[in-house]
C-alpha cells in the first residue's frame, strides 16, 4: 500500500512540476508586414492609412469588488473622397465670399439661378454722415432723409442705395463656395443643388488577434506592448500558432487532471490502509 501511495505521489509531483514550469506560448509575428505606433501612416494596395490611436480599454465593470479587464485597441483611419451636396431653396439666404445673397429661381423649367446680394442698409446709412440712420416710410414708398447745407431732402430708397450685385449660374457651372470649388448639379423651381468632392474619414477599430481587411489584403493584428501594433498577412502562420496554443492548453489541462487524480488515489489508498480487517 505504501509503495502504491509513493508511486502516485511521484506521478503527482512530476505532473505538478511540468504544469508549473511549462511556459505558455503566445502569438507573435517574427516578420510582420507592418509594425506601427500611434501617429504612423502606412500604405496598403495603393491606399494611405493612419494609426489615429493605440490605447487600453476597460472591458466590463469592477462592481462587487471585481476588477475590470483591459484590452488594447487601435484605431486606423483612412480618408476617402466622396461626393457631397447642398440644396439652396428658392428665396433662401446663403453666404458666399463672406457676403450674404438671396437665391432667386424664376421660370417653370429653370436651368439656372441667380444670387442677389443682400445689402446691409443699416451699415450704409451709418457710414453716411449726411443721412439719417433710419429710412422714412411714406404713403408712396420708402425714403432716406439726407441733410446737406442745412436742408433735408427725402431721397427714394431705390435711388439712394446702390443696386445689389447679381451672379447667375447655370447647370454645370462652377464657382468658389466655402473655400472649395462647387458645381451646379441641378436647378428646379424650388431649389438649386450644388455638389463637390469632399474627404470623409473612415475608421477601423483593431483588437488583439482580430482579422482586418485593408484594400484587398487580410491582416491579423497583434500588440507586442501597449503602444505597438503589428500586422501580418501570414494568416496560415497565425493559425498554426493558435493551434499550438490550443494543444498546450489541452496538455496542461491533462496534467492538472493527473495531479488531482493521483492525489485523490493517495488519499484513498491511505484511507484503505487504516480500515480494520475482518479476519
Amino acid at each position: 500500500m505504501a509503495v502504491y501511495a509513493a508511486l502516485f505521489l511521484l506521478v503527482a509531483g512530476v505532473a505538478g512540476v511540468l504544469t508549473v514550469t511549462a511556459e505558455s506560448p503566445e502569438v507573435a509575428f517574427e516578420n510582420p508586414d507592418l509594425e506601427l505606433s500611434s501617429g504612423d501612416t502606412f500604405e496598403v494596395d495603393g491606399a494611405e492609412y493612419a494609426v489615429a490611436d493605440i490605447s487600453e480599454v476597460e472591458e466590463g465593470g469592477g462592481g462587487h469588488g471585481g476588477s475590470a479587464e483591459t484590452s488594447i485597441v487601435a484605431t486606423i483611419e483612412r480618408g476617402v473622397t466622396v461626393e457631397q451636396s447642398e440644396s439652396w431653396g428658392n428665396g433662401s439666404t446663403v453666404t458666399v465670399d463672406d457676403r450674404e445673397w438671396t437665391v432667386e429661381i424664376t421660370g417653370d423649367d429653370p436651368s439656372a439661378f441667380t444670387l442677389v446680394e443682400v445689402l446691409d442698409r443699416q451699415a450704409i446709412l451709418e457710414s453716411d454722415d449726411a443721412a439719417d440712420n433710419e429710412t422714412v416710410e411714406r404713403d408712396d414708398g420708402e425714403y432716406v432723409a439726407v441733410t446737406e447745407d442745412g436742408e433735408t431732402t427725402l431721397v427714394p430708397a431705390d435711388e439712394y442705395f446702390p443696386a445689389p450685385e447679381e451672379q447667375s449660374y447655370a447647370t454645370g457651372d462652377s464657382f468658389e463656395y466655402d473655400g472649395q470649388s462647387v458645381t451646379v448639379d441641378q436647378v428646379a423651381t424650388d431649389q438649386a443643388v450644388i455638389v463637390w468632392e469632399g474627404t470623409q474619414t473612415n475608421s477601423i477599430e483593431v483588437e488583439e488577434e482580430s482579422t482586418v481587411t485593408l484594400g484587398e489584403t487580410d491582416f491579423v493584428a497583434n500588440f507586442p506592448d501597449a503602444s505597438t501594433l503589428t500586422m501580418s498577412s501570414d494568416i496560415e502562420g497565425y493559425e498554426a500558432q493558435v493551434s499550438e496554443i490550443d494543444r498546450f492548453e489541452q496538455y496542461n489541462s491533462g496534467l492538472t487532471r493527473v495531479v488531482i487524480l493521483a492525489l485523490f488515489s493517495v488519499v484513498l489508498l491511505l484511507a484503505a490502509a487504516f480500515v480494520p480487517s475482518r479476519y
